[in-house]
């Protein structure tokens, strides 16, 4: 990834969703935060009961909420796949030096908070299931405080981020196929196998339409609903089948199907996907909170994992990757800028939010607690770390 200069060069299309980010500047997690804001004013104004019953209207077998988290979200996590695949293959995580700093990072930054939230929850197994909330980090969010800053964060830092909250999604979704699922169906199982052996022959035979594959994960999409897997996990599984065409020494070949789909899909993820989800999930009404709320388990739990676990997880294992000759620090980055980024880490608001959503499914008051916790951890991470960035030395002194 070229630094930014003060010269401008001559415009093409980006050719990965990644440098897209990084060149946008985030502009996606700004509408975030805005829906996610636009949701909190609704739900405490007189239009917050229209507000909570258009979710809970069906539309067909699904809830208007449902059809959000378990539909549009799979697309979301489609791109998710897409990025983890690319970078793994072709990017930034394709040789294992790349993959050593952002993944022991990503390590720590899932461990810390989980262990912090399980000891706040350690007595009580009903809240003890929501342990991996806090483990996720918000890449848009994050991404989006780093825009606010400009330059005065180093181009390495946001590839640092973004690699290693690649590296935490494939985390949160091996978290959601194993420990979130259902009653599992086994004849929806193997219909979702026989689909997805298909989708692989046809990657084997060299099939490079996208069209094929794309019906062909809708089939998936709900077999995978049916089976008892989270409906989102099909979108990582179509992911990986879809071809990808290596570079051989170049950035990227922007005529990659992969690469044509993590473009069409990106905008749409960005600008409407996560806005929506969002809007319709992040409003609570704090009518009902209490400061007793406040110091329950499950939103103090979730809090201080991502306030004081991901900091101590991401920036203590880059602190030891580096000591021990395992890695080195993002180029141009002191240790303080470093730090700012490991706070950012802990703005968990898009996966923690999803992942709390699946742990309380039938405990509303306990999702209206990890609600209020993600928002006090996220909002608490986001201002420090912006804080710390804002006032870090610009250059590392004996670098």
């Amino acid at each position: 990834m070229p630094s930014h200069s003060h010269a401008v060069p001559r415009r093409r299309r980006p050719v990965s969703a990644l440098r897209d980010i990084l060149v946008s500047e985030a502009g996606g997690g700004l509408v975030l935060m805005a829906s996610a804001a636009l949701a909190l004013a609704v739900a405490n104004s007189p239009w917050a009961d229209a507000y909570f019953a258009a979710l809970k209207t069906h539309l067909g077998p699904l809830s208007v909420l449902h059809w959000i988290n378990d539909a549009l979200m799979a697309v979301f996590f489609l791109l998710v796949g897409l990025e983890i695949k690319r970078e793994g293959l072709d990017g930034r995580l394709r040789t294992w030096p790349d993959r050593v700093l952002p993944g022991l990072a990503a390590l720590g930054g899932m461990a810390a908070p989980a262990l912090v939230y399980a000891a706040v929850n350690w007595t009580s197994p009903e809240t003890l299931r929501g342990w991996a909330i806090p483990a996720a980090t918000d890449i848009a969010f994050a991404l989006g405080v780093l825009a606010l800053l400009g330059s005065r964060v180093p181009v390495s830092l946001k590839i640092f981020l973004t690699a290693l909250a690649i590296i935490d999604d494939l985390g949160a979704v091996l978290i959601i196929a194993l420990f979130y699922t259902a009653d599992l169906s086994l004849p929806m199982l193997s219909g979702s196998a026989a689909t997805l052996a298909v989708l692989y022959g046809l990657n084997k035979a060299g099939v490079a339409r996208l069209w094929p594959y794309l019906l062909l994960g809708i089939v998936l999409w709900v077999f995978v609903l049916a089976s008892g897997i989270h409906a989102t996990i099909a979108g990582v599984l179509l992911a990986l089948t879809i071809p990808l065409r290596l570079s051989a020494g170049k950035p990227d070949d922007p005529t990659s199907p992969l690469h044509i789909l993590e473009h069409a899909v990106h905008p749409w993820s960005a600008y409407f996907i996560l806005p929506v989800f969002g809007f319709a999930n992040a409003g609570v009404s704090l009518a009902g909170i209490t400061p007793r709320m406040l110091l329950d388990p499950v939103t103090l739990g979730v809090a201080l994992g991502l306030f004081v676990g991901k900091q101590i997880g991401v920036f203590g294992l880059v602190i030891a990757a580096v000591k021990l000759g395992l890695a080195q620090r993002p180029a141009h980055a002191g240790w303080w800028q470093v730090y700012g980024v490991s706070l950012l880490c802990g703005v968990g608001f898009t996966m923690s939010l999803f992942i709390g959503l699946l742990a309380f499914a039938n405990a509303p008051e306990l999702e209206a607690e990890t609600k209020v916790g993600v928002l006090i951890g996220s909002l608490a991470c986001m201002a420090a770390g912006a804080l710390v960035l804002r006032f870090a030395p610009a250059r590392p002194a004996g670098r």
